[in-house]
């Protein structure tokens, strides 16, 4: 079983590769804000765990034990971003709480909240109704 931390590095890299096509080093390190040797260092603990396959210069490939793990962790985040959404939590807070969430939810506590948000998008009173109580609510919060 991979670590958070891992899962971080895959869902990375399975993005990049769904966006550009490649995952480099380089751009993994940018979007991960940390420097490229540690970049390199984890990628081969990946490698060595068969969750991808790393040539150097050449790129990363994930591996199909890899790539599910990645799109897990990625429609996980995804999940987490809508309902953070729906419950009215601030926008610039919302990608950094998914984040520290994805990692300790299962995969049917994601289903769940999946289903809540759905249920909100197809009541639109009831998700006007909670927000409107949450707006209450806040009027008294410190923030």
């Amino acid at each position: 079983m991979p670590t958070p931390a891992m899962e971080d590095y895959l869902e990375k890299i399975y993005g990049l590769i769904e966006e550009k096509g490649y995952a480099r080093v380089m751009d993994i390190a940018s979007s991960l804000n940390v420097n490229p040797p540690a970049v390199t260092k984890m990628i081969q603990k990946l490698d060595e765990r068969g969750f991808c396959k790393y040539e150097k210069y050449r790129g990363i490939i994930l591996t199909l034990k890899g790539k599910k793990i990645a799109k897990s962790m990625a429609e996980k985040h995804q999940i987490l971003e809508d309902f953070l959404r729906v419950i009215g939590v601030h926008e610039e807070n919302i990608y950094e709480e998914a984040e520290g969430i994805e990692h300790h939810i299962s995969k049917h506590t994601a289903f769940c909240i999946s289903g809540l948000v759905r249920f909100f998008e197809d009541n639109p009173f009831v998700k006007e109704s909670y927000l409107t109580y949450l707006n209450k609510m806040t009027e008294n919060d410190p923030e």
